[in-house]
């Protein structure tokens, strides 16, 4: 899919936020392109998670998503104030970051957001041979049928993905190597240290 706006040099960056539906690797990515720039690398359902003591389905569980939402949220002002402060950051988030209207804004004034994107099919196959995923993350639509979950949440979903990015990547047969080279290419950068 390639870049949609103009390029922007990791030299005026300090923040590279990976966004995009469960299943597409953001975390892995996130983990290989952290590493790749020496970086810190943040995952905000972990923080989630360690913040409140609970599993991400827990927290659907016992508190509900807006519960979960408000937990989200909060970390990812906490993740921005770190970056403010000159942290230099690859940051996954959760696949439901973009639904509130300020995470967004907050996400494309911190720093380069970059969608990881794939059709439904590709993602339903992923989550579906992933069984860490159905016991960490909740059903969204109360259902537990992933065949219809996918298509009906990324409906919602793509327009605010497409909205918040800078950048859009399309994984489908690219391992995460591919794609770290990938994001760094479109936003013209380069690894630190390099002249």
């Amino acid at each position: 899919m390639g870049s949609q706006r103009s390029r922007q040099p990791l030299s005026t960056i300090s923040t590279i936020f990976l966004i995009g539906y469960r299943g597409t690797g953001k975390s892995t990515v996130g983990e290989w392109l952290a590493r790749r720039l020496r970086w810190e690398f943040a995952d905000t359902d972990r923080r989630v998670e360690k913040r409140t003591g609970k599993s991400i389905a827990r927290i659907f569980a016992e508190e509900g998503e807006e519960a979960f939402r408000a937990h989200e949220s909060a970390v990812l002002e906490e993740v921005c104030a770190q970056a403010s402060t000159g942290a230099s950051m690859v940051v996954a988030t959760g696949g439901g970051i973009i639904l509130r209207e300020r995470n967004r804004e907050l996400l494309r004034s911190a720093g380069a957001v970059v969608w990881l994107a794939a059709a439904p099919d590709v993602l339903r196959a992923r989550i579906e041979d992933d069984p860490a995923s159905a016991a960490s993350r909740p059903s969204l639509s109360g259902t537990g049928s992933s065949a219809d979950e996918v298509e009906r949440i990324l409906k919602v979903r793509e327009p605010l993905y497409r909205a918040a990015a800078h950048q859009v990547v399309e994984v489908v047969g690219k391992d995460p190597h591919q794609l770290v080279d990938e994001i760094l290419k479109e936003i013209d950068a380069r690894p630190v240290g390099a002249p």
